[in-house]
């Protein structure tokens, strides 16, 4: 189907911008929409009851693939959970408060329709999304459980690199991302709030955000994959698909206390994956 004249004659890059700028107006529209219906009692003080499961949403990473997240969202569906994965911005390469925007849209709109409680589930650069939500936003109050999966907490090499080496073809996200960028700065010294479960995940082997434990985060559950699956060779794509993280996302989003697993629970994550 093909689009009006005006659309056909704007450069890919003016697309993308006009795309991410719609997108962020439709957030803010079901924002809108929500409080006018009420929804407006979101969560600002203590925290969900964890034994009240709510719905799950997925933040995808940079560039807004969603196909992982869909296999992961499949396997939550499958274990009687109700997963959406999020649309972002700039196909996640636009400013990541406009993506926080799209989050908090989300969240307000699942306790619109009665949700009990929210997890959030951010994948690569969706967990600093998911950070800044926490921090800035109101999500310490209406999360109920968070689970980040390799994701740049405290920046990556590769964007400062990309940023410092072609400026232009580093969007927004991409600078944002750079460590000590003055977006990061303003979480830098924050640990997880208090009562919180977190579990931050990440791959040893990861080749996109170097280094791997820039995934790791105060106050959090810190899990190195390799520390429970000594022979993974899960590489940063692997994260969504890979069979121990899939069990470790469906314990982690469970009811239980949020513990750290341990070598010998390889074999029972793996086997949950699947």
């Amino acid at each position: 189907m093909r689009g009006p004249v005006w659309w056909r004659g704007l450069s890919p890059r003016r697309r993308l911008l006009l795309g991410g700028v719609a997108a962020v107006l439709v957030a803010a529209g079901v924002v809108s929409t929500v409080l006018s219906l009420g929804g407006n009692d979101l969560p600002d003080a203590g925290r969900p009851a964890q034994d009240q499961l709510g719905p799950v949403l997925l933040v995808p990473g940079y560039g807004g693939g969603q196909g992982g997240l869909d296999a992961l969202a499949g396997k939550l569906r499958n274990a009687g959970r109700d997963a959406q994965v999020l649309t972002l911005p700039g196909d996640g390469t636009g400013d990541l408060l406009a993506q926080v925007d799209v989050l908090s849209g989300a969240v307000a709109a699942a306790y619109a329709h009665g949700a009990p409680s929210v997890d959030v589930i951010g994948y690569s650069a969706g967990g600093v999304v998911v950070r800044l939500w926490v921090a800035r936003s109101g999500g310490d109050h209406q999360a109920r459980r968070v689970v980040t999966l390799g994701s740049p907490l405290h920046g990556a090499k590769i964007a400062a690199v990309g940023s410092a080496l072609v400026p232009g073809a580093c969007p927004v996200a991409c600078r944002e991302l750079a460590p000590g960028s003055a977006l990061l700065r303003t979480v830098e010294d924050q640990p997880v709030p208090g009562g919180l479960p977190w579990l931050s995940l990440w791959t040893e082997d990861d080749q996109t955000v170097t280094p791997p434990d820039s995934a790791r985060l105060d106050g959090a559950v810190n899990v190195p994959l390799q520390q429970v699956c000594a022979d993974s060779r899960a590489q940063h794509g692997d994260l969504p698909t890979d069979a121990a993280v899939t069990g470790l996302v469906l314990r982690a989003l469970g009811t239980a206390p949020l513990t750290p697993p341990t070598a010998a629970d390889c074999t029972t994550l793996r086997a949950g994956g699947d």
